[in-house]
C-alpha cells in the first residue's frame, strides 16, 4: 500500500503541477524533493522513514510526504488526524507530515498537497491563483470600537491580515468583554499603505471590507468556538473550519423562521 500510494502521488504531482521529482543528497534516491519552477520553493518532499520515529510497528520503513501549511489554526486542526503529525526533520511551526500507507485517505492527501502548493506560490501567483477563503479576525475593543464604526457605516478599513486578498470573507470575532464572532464581512480591497506602530499594535496595510451579516451576541460565543468547534484561541487571521462556516452562514436563517 506504502509504494502504490508514493507512486499515486508522486504520478499526481507530475499531472497537476508538471513538476518531476528531484533527489538533491547524494546517496539517496528515495527522499524526493517537489518545486515550483518560478521561485524554485518546495512544497513537496516525499521520504522513506523508519516506522518507529512515528511510533508504528514493523521493521519496513514507511513512506510519508511533509508539507508546507501556514495557516497555524489549519495546521493545529490537521496534526490531529490518523497519520497526519508536525513534521519530521523539518520546521514544525510551518510543516506537516502526512503518512502514505492509506492511513490517509488519498483524496485528503490531495487536498493537503494543494494547500501546501499554494502556500509556496510566488507572491504575486499566489493572489492570481488562490481561490477566495474564510477567515476569523480579531478585533480588540480596548484599542478600536469596531460596534460604534458599523453602526456609521457599513464599509470600513482595518488592519490587513497575511494571507487574506481582495474577495474573501472575514468574520469578526470582537474581544472582551464581548468574546464573540458579531459580523460577516467581504473583503472590497487589499494591500492599502498604511503605517502604524505603538507598543500594542503595528500596522502596515489596510484592507477595506464591507458589511454583510450581524450575528446575535450569544450565537458564536468563545465557549461555543471552543466546545463546538475546538478553536482555542483568536489571535490572529485563521481559517473557518468548514462546520464553522455552515453553521455561521445557516445562522440568520434559523433566527429568521
Amino acid at each position: 500500500m506504502a509504494k502504490s500510494m508514493r507512486q499515486k502521488v508522486t504520478k499526481y504531482i507530475s499531472g497537476q503541477y508538471g513538476v518531476d521529482p528531484e533527489f538533491p543528497w547524494d546517496g539517496d534516491d528515495t527522499s524526493a524533493v517537489f518545486r515550483h519552477r518560478e521561485n524554485k520553493k518546495w512544497f513537496a518532499l516525499i521520504m522513506e522513514v523508519r516506522r518507529e520515529l512515528f511510533g508504528l510497528s514493523g521493521k519496513a520503513p514507511v513512506a510519508c510526504m511533509n508539507l508546507k501549511i501556514d495557516d497555524m489554526f489549519l495546521r493545529d486542526m490537521i496534526v490531529r488526524e490518523d497519520g497526519i503529525m508536525p513534521a519530521y526533520h523539518m520546521n514544525k511551526q510551518h510543516w506537516v507530515t502526512v503518512i502514505l500507507d492509506g492511513t490517509v485517505p488519498f483524496a485528503r492527501v490531495i487536498e493537503l498537497l494543494q494547500v501546501s502548493f499554494e502556500a509556496t506560490l510566488p507572491g504575486k501567483r499566489k493572489k492570481k491563483e488562490r481561490p477566495p477563503k474564510a477567515w476569523i479576525i480579531p478585533a480588540n475593543p480596548k484599542y478600536y470600537d469596531v460596534e460604534s464604526a458599523f453602526a456609521k457605516d457599513d464599509v470600513i478599513d482595518w488592519k490587513q491580515g497575511a494571507g487574506i486578498n481582495t474577495g474573501d470573507t472575514v468574520y469578526m470575532y470582537v474581544g472582551s468583554p464581548v468574546s464573540a464572532i458579531l459580523y460577516k464581512c467581504k473583503v472590497l480591497k487589499t494591500d492599502i499603505p498604511y503605517s502604524y506602530e505603538d507598543e500594542n499594535l503595528k500596522i502596515r496595510s489596510l484592507m477595506t471590507i464591507k458589511l454583510q451579516k450581524r450575528f446575535d451576541r450569544k450565537a458564536f460565543t468563545f465557549k461555543v468556538l471552543n466546545d463546538e468547534y475546538g478553536i482555542f484561541a483568536v489571535r490572529g487571521p485563521r481559517s473557518v473550519p468548514n462546520s464553522l462556516r455552515y453553521a455561521l452562514d445557516e445562522e440568520p436563517k434559523r433566527k429568521n423562521k
